[in-house]
Formats: structure tokens, sequence, C-alpha cells
């Protein structure tokens, strides 16, 4: 008996075990909540937060902007960064710059408030006149089609103020420039020589 004693008595203890658990389920838990914050900076959720927050560029499907050929206000026929300005024919942009120079000596600063435009643009533009008069028919009395559009070919500009509308009418033959619609006073073409006469303007259909 004194043996088995003894043997109970060398038996080893584990102290401190409540400890030592808690200590591996702390750890447990600790792993898994670093898991659950790494998954949420994951390259995947990072990528989706970034898709939403970028888009500084053009979304595809979106308005015309400046490579379509939307201009600025105030833009000049000297602004040939512009694709609106750049795409237009030589000639014309030639001759326009020329009356745009001419009549700032008369005190009119012109602009030029639209020339080339891509497909995309007169599209769009046909559209807003679709919506706001009714119908294609009545549109077309003020928006050509895509197809037919001189604006699309780079062969007509539009120029503002008033002022410098009026000028060009009165002195844009002699660079050539003449108004071509009976119902725009704005839009202007190549369409004589230099110092020749304009010929007759013409209406859009009706």
């Amino acid at each position: 008996m004194l043996i088995n004693h003894l043997r109970r008595e060398r038996r080893p203890t584990v102290p401190g075990r409540p400890a030592i658990v808690a200590i591996v389920i702390g750890l447990v838990l600790t792993a898994c909540t670093t898991v659950s914050g790494a998954d949420e900076t994951s390259p995947s959720s990072t990528a989706s937060r970034s898709g939403r927050s970028s888009g500084s560029g053009k979304a595809q499907g979106g308005p015309p902007g400046a490579s379509d050929g939307v201009l600025p206000d105030h833009t000049s026929a000297y602004d040939t960064d512009l694709p609106g300005v750049a795409k237009l024919d030589p000639a014309l942009r030639e001759a326009v710059q020329r009356a745009e120079t001419a009549m700032k000596k008369d005190g009119i600063t012109m602009q030029v408030t639209t020339g080339w435009r891509s497909k995309k643009y007169q599209e769009e533009l046909m559209e807003k006149a679709i919506r706001k008069y009714g119908s294609k028919k009545k549109a077309k009395e003020y928006v050509a089609d895509p197809d037919e559009s001189h604006h699309v070919t780079g062969h007509a500009v539009d120029i503002g103020p008033t002022d410098a509308d009026d000028w060009l009418n009165r002195h844009g033959s002699r660079y050539g420039l003449c108004q071509t619609l009976s119902n725009e006073i704005w839009h202007f073409e190549l369409a004589t020589t230099p110092g020749g006469t304009c010929p007759p303007m013409t209406t859009p259909e009706t």
C-alpha cells in the first residue's frame, strides 16, 4: 500500500490547465478575427470598390464629348487642339480664321459654336429634336440626318454671337463664306470663291 501511495504522489500533474485552455481559445478567436478582416480587403473586394469609385474616363454609351466635336464656350477658329475645329475641312477652317481676324478689327469677337461633329453627336441632336418637335419630319427642319449633315463631313460651321453672324452675312463672301440655310443665320459654309457671289439659300424640307 505504501508503494501504491508513492506512485500516486509521483503521478505528474499539469498545473494551470484552465489557463492554458483559455489562452488557446483566445488565439483561435484572434485568428478568426484576422481572417475576417483580411476578407474585407481582399483583391476582389478592393477591385469592386475601386470600380465603383473610379470611372473618371468617359463611359461607353455616354453623352458626346470633345472627341465627338462638342466645343466649349468662346471657341476660336484658331483652337485647333479641339477636334471640332481640327477636323473641319482645311479650306473652310482657314477662311473662318481669316474672317475672325478681320471682324476682330471691327470690334467683334466671334466664336465657333459648333464645327465638325461625329455621327454620334449628330444622332443625339436629331433624337433631341424629335423629342422637342414630336416627329422626325418636323425635326429635319432644324437638324440634318447624320448621313446628310455637312457638319459630319467637316464642311459647315455655326458661328456666334448674332453680331458675328450679321458681319459674316455682309462680308463673309470676301472669304468664300456664305449662309446656306435660310432658317439658320449662324450656319456658314465655303460656298463660293473668295470675293464671289453666294448662291441662294436652301430651305430644309418641311
